[in-house]
């Protein structure tokens, strides 16, 4: 059949179902298709299959969509080997900190002790070449250093594109809305952020701010006596809280759902959202164990949701977390999987008690997750910061028995707090640095920051087959039969 014999506007519907394969395929056939497909076959695939990427999506804007889907497909199959470049993103720290990190579309924040150190997000020098990350400068929270000022939780809100608005949780229960100053260029040192650029937040009293999360204007704090505040990003907040009463930890916020971790039998329980106001009641309590006989108390350190084009369709309703356990569970509160009952607990939401639909675990490693992060190769994995050895836990959901684990850059004998996992990068922080695992193709040298140290000197080891990341030890979590 002559390809005039349908009208362009059928071409282009039928486009938009067709896998990066076929469209490759089908520019092949004729001029009229190879024009057809780059006119709007790219831009139909971009659409339909979007990509959660914070450091590379300015960047990637300005290249065509060819371009971009070419940047994806190669990630993709990187994930699928695996095949990374390992960089840390800064040389060792003094001192042993517990950093955490926030992302936006411009940058990367590292908070460790009283310090933000501020990444900027570059463009690529060609179509094909990995976007920069690049340091900016380094900010202080506090002229003496004291560990009742460290920072203990970070998180980006919208600021108009501005992109330098953060909160800010502090050890001693202080909580600042902070708008970081620009960067003087040519200054040596920290820039001391004064207090006209903060705006304190005096929710939580003198615990520790453990965990910060946000979605859209609201946000959502947790200190570490078990005290919620719901609030929003405005002049006059109308703060709304909750008292857990028990140790805790982690927080995650969408649209319609409260998520908070905690220290107990049920550690892990849902507050559902109506026109933005939280139930005081959880809706749901997620557990750990899929037996009812034998629970027993654990702990959520880590909480996080789905990528929109995530395999679950990137729905509110499914929430991954990580337990003290060294279990990786994700719920779906559409499961009709539930518990009949839970010894010591006596009155359950109605939502009931929702077993996890999937568990993982690395098996070769029982320690805690303290973070977890969900996007990668076709949005399918989960990442997991464990406990010790700078080891970062990775299972792609399509196939969650064939996960594997890798030693973060210098092996650290450390946790990984904190994990952001995108498209084609996984950002991560251990105790003596922040660090980056960069899967996208066209990775230089000049992409990341120059060490201020000789790698040997930082506890590197060699150079990778790349000739620019370091190498990493890594483990597949299959046992031998």
């Amino acid at each position: 059949m002559a390809a005039d014999a349908l009208p362009s506007d059928i071409w282009i519907a039928i486009l938009q179902y067709l896998t990066v394969e076929d469209l490759a395929h089908l520019c092949q056939i004729s001029r009229y298709f190879h024009s057809l497909v780059n006119e709007y076959g790219w831009k139909a695939y971009l659409r339909a299959n979007p990509r959660d990427s914070w450091s590379t999506s300015k960047a990637l804007q300005q290249w065509n969509p060819h371009d971009q889907v070419r940047y994806h497909t190669i990630t993709d199959h990187n994930w699928s080997l695996p095949s990374f470049v390992a960089r840390p993103l800064a040389s060792k720290w003094a001192g042993k900190l517990q950093p955490v990190l926030a992302i936006n579309h411009s940058r990367l924040f590292v908070a460790a002790a009283n310090h933000i150190y501020s990444y900027i997000f570059g463009r690529s020098a060609e179509p094909g070449a990995a976007p920069s990350i690049q340091f900016e400068c380094a900010y202080t929270t506090n002229k003496v250093l004291q560990a009742t000022r460290d920072i203990t939780s970070i998180r980006c809100v919208p600021d108009g594109g501005y992109d330098r608005t953060v909160y800010v949780g502090y050890a001693d229960g202080s909580l600042e809305r902070v708008v970081l100053p620009a960067c003087k260029p040519g200054s040596e040192g920290p820039i001391y952020i004064e207090a006209s650029f903060r705006e304190k937040r005096p929710y939580h009293g003198v615990e520790a701010v453990e965990s910060i999360s946000s979605c859209g204007d609201q946000l959502l704090s947790l200190s570490s006596n078990g005290t919620a505040v719901f609030f929003s990003n405005s002049a006059n907040p109308s703060p709304q809280f909750i008292e857990l009463r028990s140790r805790s930890w982690a927080t995650h916020l969408s649209h319609r759902h409260a998520v908070l971790g905690a220290s107990s039998l049920t550690p892990l329980t849902v507050h559902a959202i109506h026109e933005s106001h939280i139930s005081s009641t959880p809706s749901h309590i997620l557990t750990n164990s899929t037996h009812d006989d034998h629970p027993r108390a654990s702990a959520v350190y880590g909480i996080c949701g789905t990528p929109p084009s995530a395999p679950w369709g990137g729905s509110e309703q499914v929430i991954i977390s990580g337990w003290y356990d060294g279990v990786v569970n994700v719920h779906d509160l559409r499961s009709s999987r539930r518990a009949h009952r839970i010894p010591g607990v006596t009155s359950y939401p109605a939502g009931g008690a929702l077993y996890p639909v999937m568990s993982m675990c690395d098996p070769w490693l029982f320690e805690p997750v303290y973070s977890v992060s969900s996007g990668g190769g076709g949005s399918c994995h989960i990442a997991a910061g464990t406990a010790r050895h700078s080891v970062v836990a990775f299972w792609d959901v399509r196939a969650a028995n064939k996960g594997w684990s890798v030693h973060g850059p210098g092996n650290d004998s450390s946790p990984v707090y904190s994990v952001i996992l995108e498209n084609s990068r996984l950002f991560g922080a251990t105790q003596s640095r922040p660090f980056v695992l960069d899967f996208g193709p066209g990775v230089r040298e000049e992409t990341y920051p120059k060490l201020t140290k000789p790698p040997r000197e930082d506890g590197l080891k060699r150079r990778d087959s790349s000739g620019v990341g370091f190498y990493c030890t890594r483990y597949g979590h299959s046992r031998p039969q």
